[in-house]
């Protein structure tokens, strides 16, 4: 998936409230074309924060996205947990020793 000494951007999910679909430390990789390996629960919050990744691969500034479950609970969506979690998205450059920031993915 990564060429050598590529940004990727890390996310990780550093805080939940309620009922979220992956627990606190759960991390996916965003690869510059928008692929990504792992997930941080995916529908609309994960794609906030492929958007947010692709943004911090650009321009190297880390950033918390917020991701609020409960706002599609009125709707009936299929799925919606209706809990609240945080995720850091942070740069990662490879060429150097070990993996991304945290270690694996999922």
């Amino acid at each position: 998936m990564l060429e050598e000494e590529q940004a990727v951007a890390v996310a990780t999910i550093v805080d939940a409230k309620g009922s979220v679909p992956r627990e606190v430390g759960a991390k996916m990789v965003i690869h510059p074309l928008g692929r990504h390996l792992g997930t941080v629960g995916g529908g609309c919050g994960e794609a906030d924060v492929i958007r947010a990744g692709l943004d911090v691969i650009h321009d190297g500034i880390p950033r918390t996205v917020h991701v609020d479950l409960t706002e599609d609970i009125s709707m009936n969506s299929l799925g919606v947990c209706g809990g609240i979690m945080d995720v850091f998205v942070e740069r990662w450059q490879g060429g150097g020793e070990g993996g991304p920031p945290g270690g694996r993915t999922e």
